[in-house]
């Protein structure tokens, strides 16, 4: 049982969305990862989030540009959260998929992360607070990733606190 489905608009932007499976991997978090789009194959997509549903899935993470409306027609379909990652494409920089992403209308609300990796990086790491709320020992994964990355941000600066010290 996959606990988070990942939905790519395009298998172009496996790049960009890949980060989302690294957290997923590190955390221990089920996940199945799969092309779909909206707007080319409306029928694939509502079939995978049926399946997905039925076999136990629990979040929806979504990545598409331009017009952006996976997200949008996922939340459509289930009641599960969705989260939404807008991923740049030609000509607007990815402020269409941004715009796309959040302008969800009342009662099908997509949780919008930051635009490409970052995003994709943060979706996987709101999927997995989500699933936290019911798993203390999955939060405290989370709890320790975070004091990790804080200590990384305190070496970091006493290691640019000597460089430049020792240059005085």
């Amino acid at each position: 049982m996959s606990r988070v489905v990942i939905l790519m608009g395009s298998k172009s932007d496996e790049e960009k969305v890949r980060p989302c499976a690294d957290v997923l991997k590190e955390l221990g978090i089920s996940f199945t990862i799969t092309v779909s789009s909206a707007h080319r194959t409306p029928e694939r997509t509502r079939e995978i989030v049926r399946e997905q549903e039925e076999a136990g899935a629990q979040v929806f993470v979504c990545a598409a540009g331009m017009a952006a409306h996976l997200a949008g027609a996922v939340a459509a379909i289930t009641v599960k959260p969705v989260i939404g990652i807008p991923l740049s494409a030609d000509g607007l920089a990815g402020m269409d998929a941004l715009f796309s992403t959040v302008q969800m209308p009342p009662g099908y609300p997509v949780a919008a992360v930051a635009l490409n990796k970052a995003g994709a990086c943060n979706a996987a790491w709101l999927a997995a607070q989500i699933l936290a709320l019911s798993e203390p020992a999955l939060r405290e994964k989370i709890e320790a990733a975070r004091a990790a990355m804080r200590e990384e941000v305190k070496k970091a600066g006493e290691d640019i606190q000597k460089k430049y010290a020792a240059g005085q």
